[in-house]
């Protein structure tokens, strides 16, 4: 077609202008072809514009290898037609090729490299997975002159959020002396897309404050960050400010809008919101498609999805991970499924997105084998993909298998403060410490340790895994604390007996200005009733009730019922009880339950344990403490047959078992384990330790151990429980002096409790002990809590 244009148009010599002309009109590569034949023909072929045209078509066009040949035909190319080609690469995801033209630049012509060139050289880098060339080209573009040029700024800013270096993008930012809306923009995109959303909020306030002009662009970036934090008065600012600049009809501000009052439970809103975009696209659909499903209105987002089916829009990506039920999972395992086959059939599940979405809602429905065989057959793992998989592992107690996949992800990725934050509620799920070392180690060098999610992790690992007093020396080191950060430290206090501590955080809380959630009432109450703090446990409720207008969770009831029930005050625990309002759940009645333990108080313990066996009849834990009420009352036929009543039923009490860590290798230990390399020197330390202890006036307490055999062969099993041979290993592999720490999955025993007292006071050393309610600091024959547990 355009050789008959040309021919048409035949003329002694056609002018660059012409062809000029033809490569802007030209739309396909065979017009292009067409176009630099008779540009050979009509002598233009080392003509410097008209060649740098038709590289940038060919560029365009996705056509390198073209453009690559038509620049080298260029025996002196200039700077303008290098910028080309390396912009070209940079787009075309050819980042080796893009440095070594500009490495070529540098070395082997007398051209000077300008801001276009660093632009696009830095642009390119962003395609290797390793930083380490665009640092460099960082570097070179300082050394040229070029470190505070806006332009280059820019692209260097946007470059470092890509490999999550958030704190050098900030300080290339901060050192720009001028500043437009495009980097501003930047800025706040770069740090939503690395989940600092606080910070691009305050990133967003300096802006408008600072009088730089906001365009759409800003609004419709700032607004995801507003929509994850829920923050509905600061989303309302930006609404505002979108009316008075005159873009609130500005589609993709609308579409941010439809997002933001959704994920804040304002589901009205958005879908008057969504009634007034003048011409509804796929991604305002999406919006609200997702927005009635985070709002669990399951039936009107797929109502939606099969509108936009029926109107013959293609559906994308994004439609899908709107409609999957990532946030409320639970009773949609059906949809989840048939979801499954749609994405299969209209080939959409290879993409990383729907299979990470597919794999984190399997993770949440416990079907933790469909959630990897998806994360396994997905072609392109991406960094998400590889954080559902190892969260998922995490939130199902898988954390071995967690770690595992964690150290497998490092190879190939450097991780986010999602992944890390997964990772260090593994190691502080299984009291890793250190691991979480290592991973804290890691967070330094990936300069992660700006991202207050990271810190609040690092402050609940270093807590649970029993370093109570480097959790606090990292929350006091924190400039930004947010009321997740609070919670974690008042509930580590509360996890090791600290109520006291946990109060006076608490009111520090209070006077910051930071307003508590229910969670932080939780851990003070909690925190109250391990400490024995009952009148104060009774003020924080009531101030959390009629001061701060929450309505109490079944768990602050339950906190209230454990607060009054390991006092004694079992009565005023039952009256507490009965005057709740709506039928009481297995947690208040498990509390009660457990205080009657406490206190051998046989009568109400079978009247929660009645309630407790309609409620939850397959949790054997509440059988256990029953049988345990009447062993401790010496009723021995009663607790007989309540064991009898777990053998009937086929119902597994949970193996108790203990970690503990030497050097970086963890060792568990069940109850009469022999299976430890180390068995014979275990078992010969724990009968010196015995030894020693009965001439200290150790007695082995068997009140709750089976009654139908002899009380030396009861004595016998408690001397071989878990915890009693992880500390025996422990004295055997560590010096004498060193802290020792320990991890049970279950309540510690009355006569294990106490043999740790005796074994620190013989051995001089101070024992940490974790079992499933709290921390147990052990030294000179004392326990921190006071016996009172």
């Amino acid at each position: 077609m355009i050789s008959r244009n040309i021919s048409s148009c035949r003329a002694p010599q056609l002018d660059r202008n012409f062809f000029l002309g033809l490569l802007n009109k030209a739309t396909c590569l065979s017009h292009l072809t067409q176009t630099h034949a008779q540009i050979i023909l009509n002598g233009y072929q080392n003509d410097l514009a008209t060649v740098t045209k038709l590289t940038h078509k060919f560029s365009d066009l996705k056509a390198m290898r073209h453009a690559r040949d038509l620049f080298l035909s260029i025996a002196r190319p200039d700077l303008f037609l290098f910028n080309v080609v390396i912009r070209g690469f940079a787009a075309n995801a050819a980042p080796f090729s893009a440095i070594s033209l500009y490495t070529h630049l540098r070395k082997n012509t007398n051209l000077k490299p300008d801001k276009f060139t660093y632009a696009f050289a830095v642009s390119a880098a962003s395609g290797f997975k390793d930083e380490k060339y665009g640092v460099l080209l960082h570097a070179h573009s300082i050394v040229d002159g070029l470190g505070l040029n806006l332009y280059v700024g820019s692209i260097v800013v946007d470059f470092y959020f890509k490999f999550s270096r958030v704190e050098l993008a900030q300080k290339v930012f901060d050192g720009l002396p001028e500043k437009d809306t495009v980097l501003w923009n930047t800025m706040i995109s770069g740090l939503v897309r690395n989940c600092y959303y606080s910070d691009s909020m305050r990133v967003f306030g300096d802006m408008v404050v600072g009088g730089m002009g906001f365009d759409s662009t800003t609004l419709a970036t700032v607004l995801p960050a507003v929509a994850e934090l829920q923050e509905l008065k600061a989303g309302m600012g930006v609404h505002c400010l979108a009316l008075k600049a005159g873009f609130h009809s500005d589609v993709h501000v609308l579409t941010g809008l439809v997002s933001l009052y959704s994920k804040c439970k304002e589901l009205e809103t958005a879908r008057l919101l969504f009634g007034h975009i003048s011409r509804t696209d796929l991604i305002c659909y999406n919006a609200m498609i997702a927005g009635y499903t985070c709002n669990n209105e399951t039936e009107s987002s797929v109502s939606l999805f099969r509108d936009l089916l029926a109107s013959g829009e293609k559906v994308n990506s994004s439609t899908i991970v709107g409609l999957i039920p990532v946030s409320s999972p639970f009773g949609h395992l059906h949809l989840t499924g048939s979801l499954q086959t749609f994405c299969v059939k209209s080939g959409i599940v290879s993409h990383p997105s729907v299979s990470t979405a597919f794999v984190t809602v399997y993770c949440r429905l416990n079907e933790i084998e469909s959630a990897r065989q998806l994360f396994d057959q997905s072609k392109e793992k991406t960094l998400a993909s590889w954080n559902a998989m190892i969260s998922g592992y995490t939130q199902n107690g898988l954390t071995e298998t967690a770690i595992s996949l964690f150290r497998e992800m490092i190879s190939e990725f450097s991780p986010n403060p999602v992944t890390v934050t997964s990772i260090l509620s593994a190691c502080a799920q299984l009291g890793a410490i250190s691991l979480g070392k290592w991973v804290h180690g890691l967070i330094k060098s990936k300069n992660l340790e700006s991202n207050i999610y990271v810190l609040t992790s690092l402050v609940d690992m270093y807590a649970k895994c029993g370093s109570i007093v480097e959790a606090r020396k990292l929350f006091d080191s924190m400039t930004e604390k947010n009321v997740v950060t609070w919670n974690a430290m008042i509930s580590a206090y509360g996890l090791h007996g600290d109520g006291h501590e946990a109060l006076k955080l608490f009111t520090e809380m209070l006077h910051s200005g930071i307003s508590p959630s229910a969670v932080t009432f939780l851990s003070v109450l909690y925190a109250c009733s391990h400490a024995g703090l009952v009148r104060e446990g009774e003020e924080i409720f009531d101030h959390m009730v009629h001061n701060h207008g929450f309505e109490p969770l079944p768990e602050h009831y339950a906190c209230m019922v454990d607060i009054l029930g390991r006092a004694g005050k079992l009565e005023k625990a039952l009256e507490f009880i009965k005057e709740l309002p709506g039928e009481p759940g297995p947690p208040v009645w498990g509390a009660l339950l457990g205080a009657c333990m406490i206190h051998k108080n046989t009568e109400l313990a079978r009247v929660a344990s009645e309630r407790l066996f309609e409620l939850d009849p397959d949790n054997t834990g509440y059988y256990v403490l029953l049988s345990n009420v009447y062993s401790a009352d010496r009723n021995f036929p009663k607790a007989a047959s309540v064991r009898q009543v777990v053998k009937n039923r086929n119902l597994a009490k949970t193996p108790g078992c203990t970690l503990v860590e030497i050097g970086e290798t963890p060792h568990v230990f069940i109850c009469g384990d022999r299976s430890h390399p180390q068995a014979k020197a275990i078992y010969r330390m724990l009968d010196k330790l015995m030894g020693k202890m009965a001439e200290a006036g150790f007695q082995t307490e068997t009140v709750t151990a089976l009654h139908d055999v002899e009380e030396e062969e009861k004595e016998l099993m408690m001397k071989v429980h878990s915890e009693k041979l992880a500390i025996a290993f422990a004295l055997i592999e560590t010096a004498p002096g060193t802290e020792i720490r320990i991890f049970k999955n279950l309540r510690v025993c009355l006569d294990c409790h106490n043999a740790t007292k005796f074994i620190s006071k013989i051995t001089e050393r101070v024992i940490v002990v974790r079992d499933a309610n709290r921390f147990h600091h052990f030294k000179d024959g004392v326990c921190s809590c006071g016996d009172y547990w």
